[in-house]
């Protein structure tokens, strides 16, 4: 270890004005402080509109989607010019460039909501694929113009959204389905991204290590969510999480429309066939689809056992980050890592996303009701929702195409992702099949 880094292990209380993992923290407690004083007083209502679902027969138009919410989306326009632009101003010293570009992105972020938000696109194709893919289109046809670039702050967007996504994992969750959810969820996961760490590094010989995690992750835990937070533990290029988010994202549309339909040709057992679905398929939303075309017990189960699995998030980042820091990036002939410089690597946003956990499982949500508690989320939620989309626009914007076939290494990564996910389908159903056929243990009854 060099000189240079020890000293730059040396933690300064500047680095939590000028870091941007701090900043993200800081950022994402500002949008909660805003939600319950907007929840318990009548100063201002904070609300993270977004377009609005059009091309039914209730609203067939266009214009359908922007109806009534223009101003709402100028004042949160401005609102995240002034959160973003600070943090920016602070850490860089400069936030004019970056301003007028946000304003570009958050233009390209309100289209992916737009088409996102059509009845019957919406149901399949997500936020998250009309962003990434407006923000490829242009990346790769017109090139990304250079007034965009000061505002494509991809892991700020991502860390931000991560800390607001601590705040909506409630261990209450797991509680409602007791041990048959966390059996299936937290036994299954870690062993899934075990063996598809091992197969992608010691069988597949991939190059880039980070790609191999940010795929497991996406893969036993929950997809796009799973994969950002593996991506910032592992510290992984764009191109590896656009890659690995891209799997993702196609194989949860398959998952979601053929499992429900050959589940029920089979006549499987519904809250074995949730179960299965809500373990094996990655997005929570495509969860609870798959789950309902199964039947309401299915739709139920897969719900409860994905919202466990979903607590892993930051459980799943936190050991990425500490494995990364002490066994991947370690010099397997230099000293070993102490705990300053295990504190300099680590991604301190991973803590803001469990204090934020932590924060609405034991005292929140105790303290002020479930009733409040959904409220205030229910705001968080929206922010949370519009940092990704945003996310995903950065990260199209720079993603080159001929950059990302490089990085396939011939083929390796969807190997690693066709097995890892045939190993978690498999697993995850002799787990819930175990657990929940009522020959080993009482079939749960609580959850109906």
């Amino acid at each position: 270890m060099s000189d240079d880094t020890v000293v730059a292990s040396k933690f300064t209380w500047s680095d939590l004005l000028k870091k941007e993992d701090w900043w993200a923290i800081w950022a994402a407690f500002i949008i909660i402080s805003l939600a319950f004083i907007s929840n318990f007083t009548e100063l201002f209502n904070l609300k993270a509109v977004k377009p609005q679902k059009w091309g039914s027969a209730e609203a067939p138009s266009i214009l359908s989607s922007f109806d009534g919410i223009m101003p709402n989306l100028l004042f949160l326009l401005i609102g995240l010019v002034i959160l973003f632009g600070l943090g920016i101003k602070i850490m860089e010293g400069k936030s004019t460039k970056f301003s007028i570009g946000f304003v570009g992105i958050f233009i390209l972020a309100t289209f992916a909501y737009f088409f996102a938000n059509h009845y019957l696109i919406g149901t399949y194709l997500g936020y998250a694929f009309w962003a990434l893919g407006l923000g490829l289109l242009i990346c790769n046809t017109v090139k990304t113009p250079e007034w965009l670039k000061p505002a494509i702050k991809t892991e700020f967007y991502i860390k931000t959204g991560l800390v607001l996504l601590g705040a909506e994992i409630l261990f209450s969750n797991i509680v409602s389905f007791g041990m048959y959810g966390l059996g299936i969820a937290w036994f299954v996961t870690p062993v899934v991204v075990i063996f598809m760490w091992l197969f992608g590094t010691k069988v597949l010989k991939m190059v880039s290590k980070p790609m191999v995690m940010v795929i497991a992750a996406a893969t036993s835990v929950c997809g796009v969510s799973a994969a950002i937070a593996a991506a910032a533990a592992s510290k992984a290029k764009k191109e590896d999480l656009t890659f690995a988010i891209g799997l993702t994202l196609i194989f949860t549309v398959l998952m979601m429309v053929f499992m429900p339909l050959g589940l029920k040709a089979i006549g499987m057992d519904p809250i074995i066939g949730g179960a299965w679905m809500g373990g094996t398929i990655d997005a929570t939303g495509a969860v609870v689809l798959a789950g309902e075309a199964l039947g309401p017990e299915a739709g139920q189960v897969a719900a409860m056992v994905k919202m466990i699995q979903n607590v892993l998030i930051g459980v799943i980042a936190f050991a990425i980050a500490i494995f990364w820091v002490t066994r991947v990036e370690r010099d397997p002939n230099g000293p070993s890592v102490g705990i300053s410089e295990i504190w300099h690597r680590f991604p301190k946003f991973i803590l803001g996303f469990i204090f934020a956990s932590l924060f609405f499982s034991f005292i929140i949500e105790p303290g002020l009701g479930t009733e409040t508690t959904n409220s205030v989320l229910k705001m968080t939620k929206g922010f949370r929702g519009w940092f990704f989309c945003l996310a995903f626009i950065s990260i199209g914007l720079e993603s080159n195409f001929k950059e990302m076939a490089e990085s396939v290494q011939g083929g390796k990564p969807l190997t690693l992702y066709l097995v890892g996910q045939t190993f978690n389908l498999v697993l995850t159903l002799l787990v819930a099949w175990l657990l929940l056929s009522g020959i080993i243990f009482p079939v749960p009854t609580l959850v109906f």
